[in-house]
């Protein structure tokens, strides 16, 4: 009985076949979703790295007291004490 049990497949080849579709289906569904999702992700982080990179760089202006923008607005600053 073991031997018929090991010999014979779970399911018969012919109804088997649209089971190993589907899954195939369903993983590449995921796949896809999970791609997108990195993909929104990466976007989101990109625009968000590069508003942190020109809030530096126009720091290290003010800093530097040099500004591109508006020269005569670092000149009527009043000092914080």
């Amino acid at each position: 009985m073991a031997a018929l049990l090991a010999v014979s497949p779970a399911l018969p080849l012919h109804t088997a076949g649209k089971y190993v579709a589907g899954a195939y289906v369903v993983l590449f569904a995921l796949v896809l979703i999970y791609v997108a999702i990195m993909a929104i992700r990466m976007s989101r982080i990109e625009r968000d790295l590069g508003e942190l990179l020109s809030e530096a760089a126009a720091r290290e202006e003010d800093a530097r007291g040099v500004s591109t923008d508006a020269p005569a607005a670092v000149e009527s600053r009043e000092p914080v004490a």
